[in-house]
């Protein structure tokens, strides 16, 4: 059994470290992002790793910053760990927790690597509309996503699955990959294996307007794609008589009833949308912007909505 010190903040992190716990591995310590506020109220709100590590009476440690940190590092030196463990930390880990465990700093990534480097893998293997992705553990180095792999999870991707979806359990997979590889490295029954960097692929932080539709240029099953990979968030918007318009489900549509990109009909009680190459999609739920939620067939009735009408 190894003594690790773990580094994470979202959901995606938490199983990682139940596992750690649970395989019997000391966790003197966790690194955390700090408490920030979200939400309406911005009331600050506990990172769920540190909920977790509360949960398992782990100290926890919420440091603005790494680099130049010497009360850190004494604390990281003092505790010696084997391995320094990183899941979704949101922090650049500089060259002295580089070099501190004899293990080194072995990362869990949600994706095949080189593919799909970056701070959103999970979105964007779901928003490209790909059949398969994974999670991959590897040794961190100076780069981004750059460092030598060590095991790999293949996991496919439904027509239908969201990103959500997948983020549950590519965390979950990730785990118990995490557990093989330290066992595997302690027992030295695997090697790290140097990525093909030619290969590489980014997948870069989300913005709002990657939740942008753009029908001209997407069709239908590309918009679906990014809508099932970019949901909760930046999820999938236009505008509707001037005001923005969320769309909170939608699927693609066999008929297409001729119509032109961003242009709206009603097929029986389906509010239809066109997009590219004369392909169509099916809102089923939507929002203007300061209204609820409603059915597409709802909000039809609601607003009224003309055949031949458009969005923007």
């Amino acid at each position: 059994m190894m003594r690790i010190v773990f580094c994470g903040t979202p959901e995606f992190a938490v199983p990682s470290l139940q596992a750690l716990v649970d395989a019997g591995h000391q966790v003197p310590l966790v690194l955390t992002q700090p408490d920030r506020p979200a939400g309406r109220k911005q009331q600050l709100q506990l990172p769920p790793v540190k909920r977790l590590a509360d949960r398992l009476g782990i100290s926890v440690l919420q440091p603005e910053r790494l680099k130049n940190n010497p009360e850190l590092q004494s604390a990281l030196e003092q505790i010696s760990p084997d391995a320094i463990v990183v899941v979704a930390y949101g922090r650049i880990i500089p060259p002295w927790m580089l070099d501190l465990p004899r293990f080194g700093n072995i990362n869990v990534h949600g994706s095949l690597l080189p593919k799909y480097r970056g701070a959103a893998p999970i979105q964007w293997a779901v928003a490209n509309g790909d059949t398969e992705t994974g999670v991959t553990t590897m040794l961190l180095d100076a780069g981004l996503d750059t460092g030598d792999t060590l095991l790999a999870r293949r996991v496919p991707i439904g027509p239908r699955t969201t990103a959500n979806e997948l983020y549950a359990k590519l965390a979950e997979d990730g785990s118990k990959l995490l557990i093989e590889t330290l066992y595997g490295l302690e027992h030295r029954t695997i090697h790290a294996q140097p990525q093909d960097h030619a290969a590489a692929t980014l997948a870069p932080l989300l913005n709002r307007e990657d939740g942008r539709l753009d029908l001209f240029h997407r069709t239908a099953q590309e918009t679906y794609n990014r809508w099932r990979g970019f949901t909760p968030w930046p999820g999938a918007h236009a505008i509707f008589r001037g005001k923005r318009f969320l769309i909170h489900r939608m699927c693609t549509s066999d008929s297409t009833q001729g119509l032109s990109p961003y242009q709206i009909d009603i097929l029986g009680d389906k509010l239809l949308v066109g997009a590219a190459k004369n392909t169509a999609l099916v809102f089923e739920e939507v929002q203007v912007e300061g209204k609820p939620r409603l059915s597409g067939t709802q909000f039809v009735k609601d607003f009224q909505v003309r055949p031949g009408e458009s969005l923007a």
